[in-house]
């Protein structure tokens, strides 16, 4: 029996398995193999990849610096504005680190200690009570395997399972759908774009650079006419000087919005939600790396004294 099995191993599940793995016995389980070659972005979340400066105060509270492969260019110093329907737009300055996401996972998957099993390309399907703790049901392709631990922690992202079964219809943040296409780009835009258009969403719209690409993305209502929406933000932001031309890459994911206190839960027993599973996100930017820190670095503090590391 595991003391804990964490599921998702990206910024929040990683990080509370490198704070608690010398301590506890871990299984870290994620859908995703990410220390395998991949086709570029196949493996890669929907995301930005930037590190905003409440993000890179974690990372400086932890003790960490960010490796040169998961960086990249160009960094940014500024964001630029731009409120459509009034024909606003403003510059203003706000440092971000630019980063390749796979790179950044990795290199958190990587700094968890030896003595954690880690499970990559498992997808997490269930659990159940068995006695003081969870049988927990995994299954990669027609391969299925089952675990107990005594704690369960969901760091499974905008759709978790984990939630889901542990919360049953307890209230969710409410939930947008992220469109980002990323375009081959002639010149190298020194800013992040933040783009505000009521017809197109109530939340918000971004472009950012990334060394020869460009990305445009949505936070959208789902069943909203999202693609037809997403098009009309390319439309409208040509006039600004955008240009896209040859689409390399289209990815979408779930992104959570909480709007009030109640749509933040931590859990339920002896199982507890880290990250984006619990709902801690930005409601205003989506910003959600120093959350996903913060939170597991709550946990495991949580854990320092209700926890006796079980000998298998």
């Amino acid at each position: 029996m595991y003391d804990v099995v964490i599921i998702g191993a990206g910024p929040a599940g990683s990080t509370l398995a490198r704070l608690i793995g010398d301590r506890f016995s871990v299984l870290l389980v994620d859908k995703r193999d990410i220390t395998g070659p991949v086709e570029i972005k196949s493996n890669a979340k929907c995301c930005g990849g930037l590190l905003a400066p409440d993000a890179q105060a974690m990372l400086s509270r932890m003790g960490l610096g960010l490796p040169k492969k998961a960086t990249t260019g160009p960094q940014l110093f500024s964001v630029r504005a731009i409120d459509i329907p009034a024909g606003i737009e403003r510059h203003y300055q706000r440092f971000y680190i630019n980063m390749d996401r796979l790179e950044f996972d990795r290199w958190l998957l990587s700094l968890v200690p030896c003595s954690v099993d880690v499970r990559l390309g498992w997808r997490f399907k269930g659990y159940e009570p068995v006695g003081d703790g969870f049988k927990i049901e995994l299954r990669r392709g027609d391969e299925s395997a089952a675990v107990q631990a005594r704690v369960l922690v969901g760091a499974d992202g905008a759709l978790s399972r984990v939630r889901r079964l542990a919360l049953g219809d307890a209230p969710w943040p409410r939930h947008y759908f992220a469109i980002q296409e990323w375009f081959e780009a002639d010149d190298v835009l020194p800013y992040f774009s933040s783009i505000f258009d009521p017809e197109i969403t109530d939340y918000y719209c971004w472009t950012i650079p990334k060394n020869d690409l460009l990305i445009i993305g949505a936070a959208l209502l789902p069943r909203a006419a999202a693609a037809e929406k997403f098009d009309l933000l390319k439309h409208r932001l040509r006039r600004y000087g955008f240009e896209f031309k040859n689409r390399v890459h289209r990815e979408g994911a779930y992104i959570l919005r909480p709007m009030r206190g109640g749509h933040v839960h931590l859990g339920r027993g002896n199982v507890a939600l880290i990250g984006e599973a619990a709902g801690f996100i930005s409601p205003s930017s989506a910003e959600g790396f120093s959350y996903a820190f913060k939170s597991a670095i709550a946990l495991a503090d949580a854990m320092r004294p209700s926890l006796r590391r079980v000998e298998r």
